[in-house]
């Protein structure tokens, strides 16, 4: 209780609440632009922690990457650019449901699932945070293997084009994240002597290019508005009903989240097509998904934010960043002289219940922040579409330049932009092209390691436990689905010969002869 009595005084100061709302509206502001992402706004508030006390300064990091990763579904609703490769589960359920009018549904759902989503997460770090990281120690090459692979399985299984389709789209994904140096060996793979290739082609530029420019080319050659119609004066009409009405969704999605949120370098990304697909297989009305359905979107934005939340533990009980965002907030807790470990629970662990608070002072600052995003960003639809392509394809060429300073990353987001456009003219997915890009080097890593431990033996992967446990259900889920799509075919070639046998009789019949 004397800890947590600290923590408050540590919080609820005025330095520490401005620091709180001002990196809020910072990360608001940087993650609903088109293109910057939480990882940018994060990187861009190091260089002013350094002015800061501790408390504030890791109080900065979490309110603006919890804000921007909220306020990044906002350009996915409105102009179909997610703002995290987790926001890409979802976003044709978002933008649809915009383009029907239900802009403000779609973010009031965005937000206020993220706030119960984060909250959830926070009191699951609270009880959990020692036992959940020890577990998550527990995991090896194995288990994160067949996790990821898992994942990749979601992303091909819930596609819009079909499942053939969404493999299909699923392995240029991987093939994707195959170009650059091997994570083991070094050597390079298709960089074609370019030496801008041999970094990979970072998922930045690609998602900006497959989603925005592919968008962009679709609306210029359709002529078609951007929005039907508006219901974002009052953003949050109707989102409480909606929410209450998939209840069992927010929940699901937000264990979900946190269980997986809690494991390291798989985060938030991987959880929410999880979540996302098992919403879909799970749902009355599956063939609603990717046509503007609130039910995936739900349970796929509340499982962001409790991942969000939960990453958090490997990071503060074991010094194990999670993701990009939580290595920064490590090296942050570094510099401050507040050594993220076990430690940080025993000989400070009034440091540790002022981070918490942190998370609730963050998650609830969404609600008036989100509330007026949401008000604010219905004048988008005021503007004539071709100044919006514009001002859109301009955000495109600066965040895909951002990545690493040179016009390589522009050419990526053009090349790959056009290859999305045909893509998606031939019907084909483009967010398994994403997930593929983000989770090919977890996969590659994890099996070349797995791989080299049991000397070539693929049984190995099956030795444990938990990734034997994994491992079967990969292999079940792929089961059932070939076989489901093999039954499908099967029965509607049946039906078309059904149909085809009368007619087929009727033109046969001589012209003239009674029947007996």
């Amino acid at each position: 209780m004397d800890a947590f009595l600290q923590a408050f005084g540590l919080v609820f100061n005025v330095e520490t609440l401005l620091v709180i709302t001002g990196s809020a509206i910072f990360g608001l502001f940087v993650g609903a632009l088109p293109g910057l992402t939480a990882t940018m706004a994060t990187a861009l508030l190091v260089p002013v922690t350094f002015y800061m006390a501790p408390i504030p300064a890791i109080a900065a990091i979490i309110s603006c990457t919890a804000m921007a990763i909220t306020a990044g579904d906002l350009p996915g609703t409105l102009l179909r650019i997610p703002g995290t490769p987790a926001s890409a589960a979802y976003v044709e359920d978002s933008y649809r449901m915009a383009q029907k009018g239900q802009a403000g549904l779609a973010i009031g759902i965005g937000v206020i699932g993220s706030v119960l989503g984060g909250l959830f997460g926070f009191v699951f770090l609270m009880f959990t945070a020692p036992a959940l990281a020890k577990f998550a120690l527990g995991f090896s090459s194995f288990e994160y293997f067949w996790l990821a692979v898992l994942g990749l399985s979601c992303a091909a299984l819930i596609s819009s084009g079909g499942m053939a389709k969404g493999a299909l789209s699923l392995l240029l994904g991987l093939f994707i994240a195959q170009v650059g140096l091997d994570p083991l060996m070094g050597s390079q793979r298709f960089t074609f002597g370019l030496t801008e290739l041999a970094g990979g082609i970072s998922f930045i530029p690609a998602m900006i290019g497959m989603f925005a420019l592919a968008e962009i080319m679709r609306a210029g050659r359709t002529g078609a508005p951007a929005i039907i119609q508006d219901n974002s004066r009052n953003p949050f009409k109707g989102t409480l009903k909606v929410l209450w009405k998939y209840r069992k969704n927010q929940i699901r999605g937000s264990i979900i989240g946190s269980l997986i949120g809690a494991l390291p370098g798989v985060g938030g990304d991987l959880a929410a097509w999880v979540t996302y697909t098992l919403a879909k297989k799970t749902s009355k009305t599956p063939e609603l998904f990717g046509k503007g359905h609130p039910e995936g979107l739900v349970e796929a934005g509340a499982t962001n934010n409790a991942a969000l939340s939960a990453s958090w533990i490997p990071a503060m009980v074991f010094g194990i960043p999670g993701d990009a965002v939580t290595a920064i907030a490590v090296g942050v807790l570094v510099m401050k002289g507040l050594d993220p470990g076990p430690q940080l629970l025993t000989v400070h662990p009034e440091n540790f219940y002022a981070v918490m608070l942190v998370f609730v002072i963050a998650n609830i600052l969404m609600l008036p922040l989100g509330y007026v995003a949401a008000r604010t960003a219905r004048w988008i639809f005021e503007v004539p579409r071709a100044l919006l392509n514009a001002a859109i394809l301009l955000f495109c060429i600066v965040g895909s330049f951002s990545i690493n300073n040179t016009m390589f990353g522009v050419g990526i987001m053009l090349v790959l932009g056009i290859v999305a456009y045909v893509l998606e003219r031939r019907q084909f997915a483009i967010a398994p092209i994403i997930l593929g890009i983000v989770l090919g080097p977890l996969v590659e890593t994890n099996f070349t390691t797995s791989m080299i431990i049991t000397s070539g033996n693929f049984a190995g992967f099956f030795g444990r436990p938990i990734a034997g446990v994994l491992g079967a259900a990969t292999i079940i889920i792929w089961g059932l689905a070939i076989f489901g799509t093999i039954r499908r075919t099967m029965i509607e070639r049946a039906e078309r010969k059904s149909q085809a046998l009368p007619m087929a009789l009727g033109r046969a019949k001589p012209l003239g002869r009674a029947d007996p």
